[in-house]
């Protein structure tokens, strides 16, 4: 196993195999290059949690940030590369709610830019402004990622509507 972070051995066989399928698709879908960078990415000094930081302690993420997704309460930090997200403690982006899979989704984070959402066979689906994610699907700045009752806001630095995202909000 390349990456613990995807590991599949807490699934019962039928959904076994359909995440390992659904990794498989996102390991395949990293070049070469992202590989590269998510081997020489380390954490930020400056950054007290890669996986998220109160809105309140941090006024404008476009300083230190590229990449975010937001909520009501957080901004949850991305890195190129690989970012997991789920209730499980060692996913990149953690949200705690019991009916988010242990490792409900990805978001891949290209070099040469690109983004891109993947579901990793999570119970409850992934879904990107409204509709159902059954294939990797591009993302942009402004998105909305619901997963169970949650929403995220994906947030892209370079696009000039970047400004600290609120679920609901007009960007």
């Amino acid at each position: 196993m390349v990456d613990p972070r995807l590991n599949s051995v807490h699934l019962e066989a039928p959904r076994r195999q359909c995440f390992r399928q659904a990794r498989e698709a996102l390991f395949q879908a990293r070049g070469g290059q992202t590989l590269c960078a998510e081997q020489d990415v380390g954490e930020p000094a400056d950054c007290p949690s890669n996986t998220l930081i109160q809105k309140d302690g941090l006024r404008d993420p476009s300083t230190r940030l590229q990449f975010w997704l937001a909520d009501d309460q957080y901004i949850y930090p991305l890195k190129v590369g690989l970012n997991t997200v789920g209730r499980s403690s060692d996913n990149d982006v953690v949200v705690a709610d019991c009916f988010i899979s242990r490792r409900h989704c990805a978001i891949l984070m290209h070099t040469r830019g690109g983004c891109e959402l993947h579901d990793t066979a999570s119970k409850n689906g992934t879904f990107l402004n409204g509709a159902k994610v059954v294939r990797p699907t591009a993302l942009k700045s402004g998105d909305t990622i619901r997963i169970c009752d949650r929403q995220l806001v994906f947030v892209a630095a370079g696009d000039p509507c970047a400004g600290p995202a609120t679920p609901g909000a007009t960007l």
